[in-house]
């Protein structure tokens, strides 16, 4: 059973792991070299123990310790009860969900071990905004693919803020870095993978004419919002898909794009 620990001194030590939330930068550098990540809100919680990450404490408002009070009597870390006003000042913002945990992470398994049990897999290309990663990975997991890859320029899964917009889908679908880009995507394509580029380039194949759902395994890759895929990584393809526009709209946000195209190149779906 948890220990409840009522905490009054926004300076104590023991709430190092959530001091600064909003220091993007801090957070950035220190949550992957100390090992940690926030998981906020009730169910972000639950779907981060559930998958398996071990709790180093909770920082909970009063309000929410009996609606926590199954986790807390589970497992050993320690609860910090702290009022609203505290949290926010530890914190640097209003905690407005009343519940924050700080997760171990998990070693990260390699590229090459995620292929082999894949046939749907998003790869990224320097999509270093939080928002679009969380909300890629939400539709990655809803849609069915099987696994993410990383460029080395890629934001964090497990930052905070991707966690909370993707609803802790960032649990549900594996994922891992690419150690050299574009190089690395040649150990894709050796796994079997065919490597569409997913462009809004009028030279580019729809998705409906290039079928990707018939194919065996496919990776989907996708760019950064508004610079789109590298020149290198779309030599780098086997094929370029779009998406076809109407009404003058010439792309759509790289998380509304994602959603439309894992749908597409998902196994089993109906005929258009």
């Amino acid at each position: 059973m948890a220990d409840l620990i009522t905490v009054e001194d926004p300076d104590d030590p023991r709430l190092r792991d959530y001091t600064g939330l909003t220091d993007v930068e801090l957070r950035r550098k220190r949550e992957p070299a100390e090992g940690l990540f926030i998981a906020e809100g009730e169910k972000v919680i639950r779907r981060a123990k559930d998958a398996g990450y071990e709790m180093r404490s909770m920082l909970l408002s009063a309000k929410w310790v009996d609606v926590m009070r199954d986790v807390i009597d589970e497992l050993p870390a320690p609860v910090y009860a702290v009022s609203p006003e505290l949290a926010e000042r530890v914190t640097g913002y209003h905690v407005h969900r009343g519940a924050l945990a700080s997760m171990q992470r998990k070693p990260l398994p390699t590229a090459t071990d995620l292929l082999q049990a894949a046939r749907r897999v998003v790869v990224m290309e320097s999509v270093n905004d939080h928002t679009n990663i969380g909300a890629i990975f939400r539709s990655a997991a809803a849609l069915g693919m099987d696994a993410v890859l990383l460029s080395p320029d890629c934001a964090d899964p497990l930052y905070r803020r991707s966690v909370k917009v993707s609803m802790g889908a960032v649990f549900s679908v594996p994922y891992a870095r690419l150690d050299t880009w574009p190089k690395g995507l040649e150990s894709v394509r050796e796994a079997g993978f065919s490597l569409l580029a997913l462009t809004p380039d009028e030279k580019a194949k729809t998705l409906d004419e290039a079928a990707p759902h018939k194919m065996d395994r496919v990776a989907l890759m996708l760019g950064a919002e508004g610079d789109g895929l590298s020149t290198q990584a779309l030599v780098a393809a086997d094929e370029w898909v779009r998406i076809p526009m109407a009404h003058g709209v010439d792309s759509l946000n790289v998380g509304a794009a994602a959603a439309v195209a894992f749908y597409a190149v998902a196994t089993g779906r109906p005929e258009l």
